[in-house]
């Protein structure tokens, strides 16, 4: 096999296209964040990477908190949407129909059509050039009831969650394997 090699950019794909919510109960805003990820488990540690001249920059900058929503291919349009304009202009809840929910260890509300929300606290603000990262401890994750069986299983994978890689959107699919499989002692 053969590669072309490039010069060193950002492509490493696929990546979840979260909507990150920030800001407080009287100005709030939704953006689009393809740049996040785990940093730490124990303590639980992600980041989000923002643009300086983003309207959301400030508000995350000024509050220390935001929700990094995980979105279902339901409302794949909505992240689209929400990452080409910009909340100056706008109420993106409202222009994405979107349903505010209260959180319950951050001031920024949450995204109701999200499967999967998780709340966030800044430990640390770093820049980086074109972006600024915003370090933060997960403080709580809140979890869709409907995915989660009467033995308190989470059924991720009934999340139908979304994913961005190169300019494109999508949906998850087929499962191919479990951690820990390709070494798993077979039954006898």
């Amino acid at each position: 096999m053969s590669k072309i090699t490039w010069k060193g950019s950002a492509l490493l794909a696929p990546v979840p296209p979260v909507l990150v919510s920030c800001g407080n109960e009287e100005k709030d805003n939704l953006i689009t964040i393809a740049w996040t990820g785990t940093l730490n488990t124990d303590p639980p540690k992600t980041y989000i990477s923002v643009r300086p001249e983003r309207y959301s920059h400030d508000l995350i900058k000024e509050s220390g908190e935001f929700v990094i929503n995980l979105p279902s291919s339901h409302i794949i349009r909505s992240i689209d949407f929400c990452g080409c304009r910009s909340g100056k202009e706008m109420d993106k809840f409202e222009a994405c129909s979107l349903t505010r929910e209260k959180a319950s260890m951050v001031t920024c509300p949450m995204v109701a059509e999200s499967p999967v929300s998780l709340e966030c606290k800044v430990s640390d603000f770093v820049e980086l050039g074109s972006h600024n990262m915003f370090v933060a401890d997960i403080v709580a994750v809140n979890v869709d009831e409907r995915y989660i069986d009467d033995k308190g299983k989470f059924h991720i994978e009934k999340c139908a969650l979304a994913a961005y890689a190169h300019g494109t959107y999508f949906a998850l699919g087929k499962k191919i394997g479990s951690f820990g499989y390709s070494v798993k002692k077979k039954r006898k």
